[in-house]
């Protein structure tokens, strides 16, 4: 349902971006749902944790960004409306060649995977990485950045019709979840699925593996054998961009144009859209994400 509000207007170190695409992420199903509040500061009843447009207005202290400028970025909410403000220092620059629709869709899951894979678990090149629930947008993002990255990568993928398309960006090997263990040991586990998924993939880690949690969609309890865990002298963490300070993301942003930016803009990596929804559509393209099954993301676009 669209609601009118009171234009944001831009503090200092901020842009004001007249919005032309935005993804969406469970993160904003689950708001909608009431299940994951925004963080203080972010519009509570405005979804959207990342956007592409054009900036129409720059407050005090602002330097790199002015009116025009093609940017893109992850926020705490908001990312769904017309306009938004979003610090200067988590933008990052749209190449030009690169479409509204998959510059909205790039943020989030860009950010999200590499921060998860390289910042937390510290894949390298030659290692094995197992990235679980692949075929969505989070998921096809780790895989291209991994593959791009040289590492080996076994990608599951529940539903069959969506495992050659997960195969096509650089996975080496796209199996069933339940066929995961055939093909052990992993270095790194990017666990997107979470619930029961996260024990049963323990027991696979190589000695020193990391585990890193991005998504909780089958469950955030477990019961973990802790034997396994100390047997392999690996690790479990989690990754969650929203509730950081502005300095934290505005760290993950300066990487993120540094190593996955060139990365979109030579066409090594590229946002998979599923289906595009003009913004008055928005409620379809809530129920299509609801429904699963997808590849890639579903983006909200100006109409």
């Amino acid at each position: 349902m669209w609601k009118e509000h009171p234009d944001p207007e831009p503090g200092a170190g901020d842009l004001l971006v007249a919005v032309r695409a935005a993804g969406i992420n469970a993160a904003d199903l689950m708001q909608r749902r009431g299940l994951y509040p925004a963080p203080p500061g972010a519009p509570v009843d405005i979804p959207g944790l990342e956007f592409a447009g054009e900036v129409v207005a720059a407050g005090a202290g602002t330097s790199r960004f002015g009116v025009g400028d093609r940017v893109m970025a992850i926020t705490g909410g908001g990312g769904q409306g017309q306009l938004v403000v979003v610090p200067e220092t988590i933008a990052l620059p749209v190449p030009d060649a690169v479409g509204w629709d998959r510059a909205g869709g790039f943020p989030e899951a860009y950010s999200t995977a590499y921060d998860a894979l390289f910042t937390q678990a510290r894949l390298g090149a030659g290692e094995r990485v197992l990235i679980s629930g692949a075929a969505g947008g989070v998921g096809t993002a780790a895989v291209q950045l991994a593959h791009a990255a040289g590492a080996e990568v076994l990608a599951s993928v529940r539903n069959p019709e969506r495992r050659a398309e997960v195969a096509g960006l650089g996975a080496d090997l796209v199996v069933d979840p339940d066929e995961v263990a055939a093909h052990a040991p992993y270095d790194v586990s990017l666990e997107l699925i979470g619930g029961a998924n996260v024990a049963t993939t323990l027991p696979l880690m190589a000695v020193g593996g990391r585990t890193v949690v991005i998504g909780v969609g089958a469950g955030a309890r477990i019961e973990l054998n802790l034997l396994a865990l100390m047997a392999s002298r690996s690790t479990i963490g989690g990754s969650m961009l929203r509730a950081r300070t502005v300095d934290e993301k505005s760290a993950v942003a300066r990487l993120v144009e540094e190593h996955a930016v060139p990365l979109l803009a030579s066409k090594v990596v590229d946002v998979q859209v599923a289906e595009r929804f003009p913004m008055a559509r928005a409620e379809e393209a809530y129920e299509r994400f609801a429904s699963g099954g997808k590849f890639g993301k579903l983006i909200l676009v100006e109409e």
